[in-house]
């Protein structure tokens, strides 16, 4: 071991002052860099990164070059650039945008279009790395002809069905031939394209092509693209002058072109033509999260058209084809399709004899059925083997008929399903036994087991609802006379009318009791055996079910007059908080009443029944034809017991992407970036003047 030597071991108090000094200057050094945050009582970083300059430069024409470089004044970063990120034209090829450190680095994969403005919108995406500050709305734009296009357009989608907002579809543009709507880019925008822009429209978008149809939007990808926020809103920026036609597509394959039936898409008959103008808006200047400091008045370029409104929609699926077939219970042959048919399928035994073997049951679609069987020696056999023969879709697109064999083999096998009956009937005869050892009465024949029925008679009945009653079998007969209904008034109990009707529901075997149903009166249902067989010759037990209708003083009725849609058929409908349907009515007046509706807060809906179905009817691409338009009262209704509530309601009075009430909305919008101004919040609490926070901060 070495020995010290003497300057080592009488050090000087000087020498030992200055040897720990040092130690403690670089352990205050080490804590200041690993504490995260501000130290208490200090400012906080609000400002946002700043762009000092770019390679090549912002707004740069003459451009060749694929990859970009964006400098920052700090080091930043940007979140989901995937998705909050938008190149146009749109890359069929995703491109490859990255922070790194005090910069981000674009790079294109698809090569560059002549003579045509591309621009990269960041929204609200990049932060500082620190504190997340937010740099606010950035596009990067650049030119590989003459010059930059700068024409906006801008508006909403919403979904046809409920007017959701629909976040992250696209939105593109195509260009149309000026002649096709029987005038010139320059009469249209009243300025020429040299004039705008310092190129003519032909120029500034090269080999682009110009359409005078839609055939495009199944062909070519979107020459320029979007997508929307959380609200539905979108921006479509870098547009040259000319004439152009709009669509919104849910692009399932990346491709920017309609080319499935699936794609959730949306489209206008309208011609859009940018333009723009000189405009003042009224800015907000806060003094803090409370108090406005003042209202400035501010000019800018107010781009137009600014209130497109796309309603989206899907399309019905038009390819039929065989889903699936089952035989969950070992009476009931199912069958699924894809697709509605105008004509049933013809199922063939080809081991077993079909003619008259079967009850069937269909959808109102016939896109699903139900092969009841009749014959129990058949529902007792574990494989039947059929040949289906049904109209389906070829590669073409056209229906052809198409057989298919089929085997049916029953979830539980014959055998198993002996068993589980044996099994039964031994806990039966022992229960019997139980009671005969013990005196008790007994039977020595098991009872058959009943047809089931459910029943559906609240206690406290609407005067326009009806009592209705399904059953898990098809029913044979209805015994009318075995079924009773009776009213009581006062203290005595009277025959009361009443009717069995079919209920048209899917693939249920369901039915109703209508009766002659008054305010306060009490009633008794009352269904003695026998009432009900089904095809296997079940029959049901007695049943009783006793309720009462309420009284007319525990409902409201609402009056709605519709401005602005007389004439036309139209479904109006009271939904609850939950956008479900309470109750519809069809008019045609432009009058439509509501009764019996109890207490609550409602909202309400219609559309315009075009095809007087009954029902909302989504759209179709390839006829031209939108969904049935759908419209929202933007307020809540209170409703109360005994009121009378009038209503008038011009349903396009509201813009169409504020009608639906906030509280019905489920894409709520996401909240935007903003500075989080903590540093007005210390001063106030330490008392500090607002003037006296430094600038930087």
């Amino acid at each position: 071991m070495r020995n010290k030597t003497q300057s080592e071991t009488h050090r000087t108090p000087l020498q030992a002052v200055r040897r720990w000094g040092w130690v403690f200057l670089l352990l205050s050094l080490v804590a200041s860099c690993a504490r995260m945050g501000q130290p208490d009582g200090g400012w906080y970083d609000e400002t946002p990164p700043r762009v000092i300059g770019s390679t090549p430069a912002d707004r740069a024409t003459h451009i060749n070059q694929r990859k970009a470089y964006i400098n920052f004044s700090e080091f930043i970063k940007i979140e989901n650039a995937t998705e909050n990120v938008i190149v146009s034209p749109p890359q069929l090829e995703q491109p490859d945008i990255k922070a790194q450190g005090r910069r981000i680095v674009v790079e294109l994969k698809d090569s560059l279009k002549p003579n045509t403005t591309y621009t990269i919108d960041f929204s609200d995406a990049i932060t500082d790395n620190n504190e997340n500050n937010p740099l606010g709305n950035y596009t990067y734009t650049f030119s590989t002809g003459d010059a930059i296009d700068t024409l906006e357009v801008s508006g909403h989608v919403v979904q046809a069905q409920d007017l959701e907002p629909l976040k992250g579809i696209q939105v593109g543009l195509y260009r149309i031939d000026s002649d096709i709507i029987g005038t010139t880019a320059t009469d249209t925008i009243g300025t020429t394209a040299t004039d705008t822009i310092g190129t003519t429209a032909t120029d500034t978008i090269g080999d682009a092509p110009a359409i005078g149809n839609d055939t495009l939007f199944t062909t070519t990808p979107f020459l320029r693209v979007s997508r929307t926020d959380s609200r539905g809103h979108f921006v479509i920026r870098g547009v040259a002058p000319g004439n152009y036609r709009i669509f919104a597509l849910q692009d399932a394959d990346g491709n920017y072109m309609k080319s499935q039936r699936s794609e959730t898409l949306a489209f206008t008959d309208d011609i859009i033509t940018p333009s723009f103008k000189d405009d003042i808006r009224q800015d907000t200047i806060w003094r803090d999260s409370l108090r406005i400091e003042r209202i400035e008045r501010v000019g800018y370029t107010h781009f137009l058209p600014d209130d497109i409104i796309l309603r989206a929609f899907t399309e019905e699926q038009t390819d039929r084809y065989l889903l699936k077939t089952e035989r969950q219970q070992p009476e009931l042959l199912r069958i699924y399709f894809s697709n509605a048919a105008d004509t049933l399928p013809t199922l063939r035994g080809l081991d077993f004899d079909t003619d008259g073997a079967f009850v069937i049951e269909t959808s109102a679609k016939n896109d699903t059925i139900n092969y009841w069987l009749r014959d129990t020696l058949l529902v007792n056999r574990d494989t039947l083997t059929a040949a289906l023969t049904y109209m389906a879709t070829d590669t073409a697109g056209l229906l052809q008929q198409q057989t298919d064999t089929i085997t049916f083999i029953p979830k539980q096998s014959y055998e198993r399903r002996k068993k589980e009956q044996q099994k039964q009937i031994d806990e039966w005869l022992k229960a019997q036994e139980k009671k005969k050892k013990k005196g008790q009465p007994y039977d020595s024949i098991m009872p058959t087991p009943h047809l089931e029925m459910k029943l559906e008679a609240p206690a406290q009945l609407d005067p326009d609802r009806n009592i209705t009653i399904t059953f898990p079998t098809p029913l044979a007969t209805i015994d009318t006379s075995a079924i009773h209904l009776y009213a009581k008034h006062d203290t005595l109990w009277y025959v009361s009318r009443f009717q069995v009707d079919t209920l048209d529901t899917y693939l249920e075997t369901r039915y109703q009791i209508r009766g002659e149903w008054r305010p306060e009166v009490e009633y008794s249902l009352e269904f003695d055996s026998l009432a009900f067989t089904d095809i296997y010759g079940h029959t049901t037990d007695k049943r009783k079910a006793g309720f009462k209708v309420r009284g007319l003083d525990e409902y409201a009725v609402i009056m709605l007059t519709l401005t602005g849609f007389e004439g036309k058929p139209v479904i109006a409908q009271l939904i609850d908080n939950s956008d479900k349907v309470v109750k519809q009515t069809f008019t045609e007046t432009g009058v439509a009443d509501f009764y019996y509706v109890e207490p609550h807060t409602y909202y309400l809906r219609m559309f315009v029944d075009e095809n007087r179905n009954g029902r909302w009817d989504t759209g179709d691409y390839d006829l031209r034809r939108q969904a049935e338009a759908v419209y929202y009262y933007p307020k809540e209704i209170e409703c109360r017991a005994k009121w009378d509530l009038p209503l008038t309601w011009n349903p396009t009075a509201t813009p169409v992407e504020q009608q639906k009430p906030s509280a019905l909305i489920k894409q709520k919008s996401e909240k935007r970036r903003n500075v989080k101004s903590r540093n007005l919040e210390r001063a106030r609490q330490k008392g500090i003047p607002v003037s006296e926070i430094p600038e930087k901060y």
